[in-house]
């Protein structure tokens, strides 16, 4: 949203049209959203996103399609409970939004003719390979399912089915092959580099703050940050206390050092860094584990394009504190690979 003010700003400072085709319009970052709220199952953000989504101007008929193609990447659950959540929020608002275009009839023929006719032209090339002929039905069902039935409905166009399923497999967890091949299909259907990775950060927010734990308010030792942070306590009793702390892109902390007392972060979300002083930096992901240990000069923060969670378990000591010290400077962050 900052680049896409930031390109706003200069297209009515100069006149011009400066770069427009290079940042998501509003009514695609509601669609990203929508798409992602509804893969990730959070009824209320999703209901959030419906409502902003409507107000940019996205039709109901717009978001039915997407909602309905979402069972293809998320599951008959996660699509249904959307679709009911956009009913409901449609009936509060008293039924007045734009209905928009209804799809044209299905092509004649065979739908798995004209599927696999649509699957080449999405993607650019013929597909096949080893996986389908050792399950040759998936192969059936997405030619003539998926790309015969659901790809040829065309009142959302594919550049805006391909910016949704991005959007959807980014939410998810373990997907990362087919977010990548779809990252492709969508850059061969228009969406820019830079659209793609647009989409990715507002993805990356949206599941840093749909967190477990919660996303906390803006971080009160912000002083002690490059970029904002956010923290939310879990626990402090029986002595150990455990924060959920997020970073936004970029974001890190000072280095500094815990005196007496260790530290463990446990990464729950994004990608992130960990550095202790006069070694590399090590690469975070959910999942890793990090054990600092009492006197150790160090850092660690979000990576340059992504939202980074951890929780931080304070090891329990006597006369234990904090010393903190210089920021991570631009220059040493960007070195980082």
């Amino acid at each position: 949203m900052k680049k896409f003010l930031f390109y706003l700003f200069l297209t009515i400072l100069s006149g011009k049209n400066v770069m427009a085709d290079e940042v998501l319009n509003a009514k695609q970052i509601a669609l990203v959203e929508i798409s992602a709220n509804s893969a990730i199952g959070n009824q209320e953000n999703l209901k959030k996103s419906l409502l902003k989504g409507l107000d940019a101007g996205v039709t109901v008929n717009e978001i039915k399609e997407i909602l309905v193609q979402s069972y293809a990447y998320c599951g008959f659950p996660r699509s249904l409970n959307a679709l009911s959540t956009l009913m409901q929020t449609l009936e509060e608002r008293g039924n007045t939004d734009v209905g928009g275009a209804e799809p044209s009839p299905k092509p004649a023929g065979d739908a798995l003719v004209y599927g696999a006719e649509n699957q080449t032209k999405l993607v650019g090339t013929e597909v096949k390979g080893r996986l389908f002929e050792f399950a040759p039905a998936i192969d059936e069902y997405l030619k003539s399912h998926l790309f015969g039935d659901i790809f040829s409905r065309d009142n959302v166009d594919w550049k805006t089915r391909e910016l949704a399923t991005i959007a959807m497999l980014a939410a998810r967890d373990g997907v990362e092959a087919q977010l990548n091949a779809h990252i492709e299909i969508g850059k061969h259907n228009g969406l820019t580099s830079e659209q793609v990775e647009e989409i990715k950060n507002l993805v990356s927010e949206i599941k840093a703050k749909n967190v477990i734990f919660g996303f906390g308010e803006e971080n009160p030792y912000s002083q002690y940050f490059s970029g904002k942070s956010y923290l939310k306590p879990i626990t402090t009793e029986n002595g150990v206390p455990m924060y959920n702390v997020t970073f936004e892109p970029r974001c890190r902390n000072n280095w500094h050092i815990h005196h007496k007392s260790g530290q463990i972060l446990l990464v729950t979300d994004g990608e992130g860094w960990y550095q202790e002083w006069g070694k590399p930096a090590r690469k975070l992901k959910a999942g890793d584990v990090v054990n600092i240990a009492p006197e150790t000069k160090h850092w660690h923060g979000a990576a340059k394009d992504s939202w980074f969670t951890h929780i931080a378990v304070e090891v329990p000591s006597d006369g234990g504190s904090n010393e903190w010290l210089e920021p991570v400077s631009d220059e040493e962050y960007d070195k980082l690979q």
